[in-house]
């Protein structure tokens, strides 16, 4: 049985808050702009989508709200469903597939730092709790822990609906390392900045978080380098080189939800603490370069 591929042009949505609640209604206007600008696939409740202050509740209805307002629409749903805990990340899996989600990808459990061996166990655990394709999810720089290219591979081979890996490292030296040692892999970029290499490497897409802001954009960039018209596409990497790197100049998702809210594309400037706006100097920073594009409204 071949394995199921994802690929594309993804977005790691944002979660809109208004007065300390999910706006669900904003939410749903945020997905459908990113329909119809041409991502190929959502992904609800990732680290972008401030998961790790949302309750289980808001967690559970932001994937709803996406299956919704995806269905028939060709657009797919890449669910967050990760945790610390294996159990709960299982539990988060079994709704998503309930719910419609079409993947689901997965964090690496953060803070108790697991070894090679326990995130194996790990995810071979939730990939059998599930009928769904896993993407794993590799951001060391979050997690405390980093998948080796060893445990990516034995997962790959050992568990059917285990596809690849969304990269989060960047370390493009680790991509090439992977895709080396097993081309099958679907590995998927996580870091805007190096979409582009990444892709050109033989990556399957991106899940980005600067096409919250540009999905347009985005979206060229990937059909591009995926039609191996890489001059294109470095065309425009490099042209969102400057909005890239600002979309981290503090913690993400703290400045694309300041570049959200300046574009008037959510109601109002709210996080879950420990998060909070930007600094003023950030703030301003984000402004002007966002006045170098065409941002598309409603």
């Amino acid at each position: 049985m071949e394995k199921a591929v994802l690929s594309g042009a993804m977005t790691a949505l944002i979660t809109p808050l208004k007065n300390g609640a999910l706006d669900e209604n904003g939410y749903a206007k945020l997905i459908k702009r990113q329909i119809e600008n041409g991502i190929n696939a959502v992904v609800p409740v990732g680290t972008t989508g401030e998961s790790a202050t949302l309750t289980h509740d808001e967690h559970r209805r932001c994937i709803e709200i996406a299956v919704d307002v995806c269905k028939n629409t060709g657009v797919k749903v890449v669910a967050g469903a990760g945790s610390n805990a294996t159990h709960e990340a299982v539990g988060l899996a079994k709704f998503a597939k309930e719910h419609g989600a079409d993947a689901i990808l997965s964090v690496t459990p953060y803070y108790n730092k697991p070894t090679q061996e326990g995130l194996y166990l790990h995810y071979k655990e939730l990939a059998a709790s599930v009928d769904l394709p896993v993407l794993l999810y590799n951001v060391p720089g979050r997690c405390g822990v980093e998948i080796s290219t060893d445990t990516i591979i034995r997962l790959f081979n050992d568990c059917q609906n285990i596809i690849g890996v969304k990269e989060a490292s960047g370390n493009i030296d680790k991509c090439v390392d992977l895709l080396a040692h097993e081309p099958r892999l679907c590995v998927i970029s996580g870091e805007d900045a190096i979409n582009y290499p990444i892709l050109s490497n033989g990556g399957k897409g991106v899940i980005s978080v600067t096409s919250n802001l540009l999905p347009d954009y985005t979206a060229k960039l990937t059909k591009f380098a995926l039609d191996n018209e890489f001059l294109k596409a470095k065309a425009i990497n490099d042209d969102l080189y400057n909005i890239n790197k600002v979309m981290f100049c503090e913690s993400n998702p703290i400045p694309i939800k300041a570049a959200m809210f300046i574009a008037g594309l959510i109601d109002s400037l709210e996080y879950r603490l420990p998060l909070c706006k930007p600094s003023k100097e950030n703030l301003l920073k984000i402004e002007k370069i966002m006045k170098q594009y065409d941002i598309k409204g409603f």
